[in-house]
Parts: structure tokens; sequence; C-alpha cells
């Protein structure tokens, strides 16, 4: 998850972001560098605890403040509102039940708060498909739980208003697990 291709992909997510943020899915910080001055407060989310010690060098790095919570994104202890903007990189194919961790991040934005995503899901090719439905219970064992044949813009448009989508492949990457989905959803 290093690689330059997906730091640029990462930096250009999150480049116009401002004021206190919800990261989903925190991992071990590798968006730390890439959020720009604008952003006041971050606070992260991550159930792993293994994660979230690989992290602490990069949050201390970080000009940033940053609250780290050990938690799943199904039931966010936050007051309805409290967020300007959220975030999720390489994360909504792993929760299992993305459509309550998606009302939760809802309810926890501002009125007009800008939901901002980078994930990989259901190719929009039939014969990629097939094959990401067949190897997703072997990604769910091997892979945390992750979900190769998920729609994530439909996850997401059920709970925001999606303001830009851009689906792709990432180039060098498998097909099965290199469809892309990135975008800007706000709450309406």
């Amino acid at each position: 998850m290093r690689r330059d291709d997906l730091s640029e992909l990462r930096r250009t997510l999150l480049a116009d972001l401002r004021g206190e943020v919800l990261e989903i899915g925190f991992g071990t910080g590798l968006n730390l560098p890439h959020y720009p001055p604008g952003v006041k407060k971050l606070t992260t989310v991550d159930p792993n605890p293994g994660m979230n010690a690989l992290a602490k060098k990069r949050i201390a790095a970080s000009p940033i403040p940053v609250e780290t919570r050990l938690l799943d994104a199904e039931r966010l202890p936050f007051s309805d509102g409290s967020f300007d903007a959220a975030v999720s990189t390489w994360t909504l194919c792993s929760i299992p039940k993305v459509d309550q961790a998606l009302r939760e991040i809802h309810r926890v934005l501002k009125p007009g708060g800008r939901f901002s995503f980078l994930e990989h899901g259901l190719s929009d090719e039939p014969k990629i498909q097939r094959w990401q439905h067949r190897f997703t219970p072997l990604s769910q064992t091997f892979a945390d739980g992750c979900h190769l044949n998920r729609e994530i813009h439909l996850l997401i448009g059920k709970h925001f208003k999606v303001v830009r989508l851009d689906r792709f492949y990432l180039a060098g990457a498998p097909r099965i697990a290199g469809y892309f989905y990135r975008g800007t959803a706000e709450k309406s």
C-alpha cells in the first residue's frame, strides 16, 4: 500500500479537506502525510490494535493533532454533526456491517459535510465480476474480511449524495482486486 501511485491517489483525495476530520480504518497511518494544513484535527478509528501500534511513528511526526480510537466504525462514540469531513481508504471492503458504518459516518458529519473515499470493489466487467464473486469467500478468510465484490458507489449512495465518482483499474494490479472507486459524497 506504499506504492508511489497509491500515495498520489491518497494525496489528491485528501488535498481539499479542512477542519476536523474523521478517518475510518486508519491502519498504519499511510494517509497521514498527505493531509493538507487546513485539517485542524484528525480523529482516527481502527479496530486493530496491531495497526495502531505501527501508526505511532507517523502520528508523532505529524503537524496535525491526531486522536486515535481503537474501535470499529459501526458504533461511533461521537455526537451528531461532530466532523467537517470523513475519509475512508481501502476500508469499506472489510467492515462487516458496512451499511451501519455508513449510517454512523453520515450521523457524525456536519450538515453539508464531505465523505471522501478511495476503495476497491466490484468491477463493471461481467467476466471480472464472476471471479470477484468466486474469490470473495477466500478473501474474507485470508484478507481480514475483505469483500472483493462490494459495489462501493451504491453502498455510499444509500446514505450520501455522491457528487464525484471515478471508477478505474489500477495499473499493475490484478484486475480482480484492482478496480477502484474514488470520490466525494456529501451529507445532504
